[in-house]
């Protein structure tokens, strides 16, 4: 019962300030303002906005295809359906649109987000051709282009905008993404200079969003051996971290004609990633590290 006394003692003191004031309540009244006082903020945040018309904006109405797969109707082709929001009343990134549709044109939308604010990864898809995060992609206000959304390309679909991405982590998980040391120090931590901590900028920024890994020709033709630009990044993040002392073996594992030297340099990568990174200048440090050390 702890929960309910915040709510008890304010009663109490909207009882005894009703009772000090001139005005007496009756009992209906009282009933009415103690639930108008209890519950009154809650269900105004609960309730959905409506359609302001006497805000003065004018309608902006724009139209969005977005993909729609359902796995429980296996017989049904993929087919791109068309909602129409009106941007007046929708925040300015692809995802508010998400949201509003699923919220209030149709519940069966699935697509993945959390925090909305380009750290998670999670609302990674292909808007208008382009491979990117829908909490950081404005809508283009022009009235007469349509947005087009689909999932990441050449992945998997669970449902809708949601890829899979199991063959995606599995990789990331196989080139042991974490400190490795058998010889840590006997007091405090493992230091680091300031020059050998900036060689590790640009790469431990990734969210792994697979944004670049999924615009990558090699990584369409070859994923199933070669690990892609975002997983060979992140090895790489860890070979140039001067903590860890296994960067030969690192090295020794990416020795195959598949999981590192597919990689075309096409730069797709870096020019889709949405946090600005260059998974291509990563892959290419890797390869003439490698090089130099026969």
């Amino acid at each position: 019962m702890l929960g309910l006394r915040p709510a008890t003692s304010a009663l109490r003191s909207f009882a005894s300030a009703s009772s000090s004031s001139s005005t007496v309540l009756s009992g209906s009244a009282y009933v009415a303002a103690t639930r108008a006082f209890s519950s009154s903020s809650p269900a105004s945040l609960a309730q959905p906005v409506e359609s302001q018309g006497s805000s003065g904006k004018k309608p902006v109405i724009k139209e969005f295809k977005i993909y729609r797969w359902n796995p429980d109707k296996p017989a049904e082709k993929p087919t791109l359906q068309s909602y129409k929001v009106d941007l007046s009343q929708c925040g300015p990134m692809i995802l508010d649109a998400l949201i509003k549709i699923k919220n209030e044109l149709d519940p069966t939308l699935t697509f993945r987000r959390s925090c909305r604010e380009g750290i998670c990864g999670s609302c990674a898809m292909n808007i208008d051709g382009v491979n990117t995060l829908a909490c950081l992609c404005r809508i283009d206000r022009n009235e007469n282009k349509q947005a087009k959304i689909y999932p990441l390309p050449h992945m998997y679909v669970v449902k809708d905008l949601v890829p899979d991405l199991t063959l995606f982590y599995k990789q990331y998980k196989s080139i042991e993404p974490y400190l490795k040391n058998d010889n840590p120090p006997a007091h405090g931590e493992f230091l680091q200079s300031p020059e050998d901590r900036k060689k590790l900028d640009g790469m431990y920024e990734c969210i792994l969003c697979a944004c670049c890994s999924t615009s990558c020709p090699s990584y369409w033709w070859n994923q199933d051996e070669y690990l892609g630009p975002a997983v060979l990044m992140q090895a790489y993040r860890w070979m140039a971290d001067s903590r860890d002392s296994y960067g030969a073996e690192r090295k020794a594992k990416m020795q195959n004609s598949m999981s590192l030297y597919r990689c075309h340099t096409i730069f797709n990568c870096s020019r889709t990633c949405p946090k600005g990174l260059n998974p291509a200048m990563a892959i290419a440090k890797m390869k003439i590290e490698m090089a130099r050390e026969g």
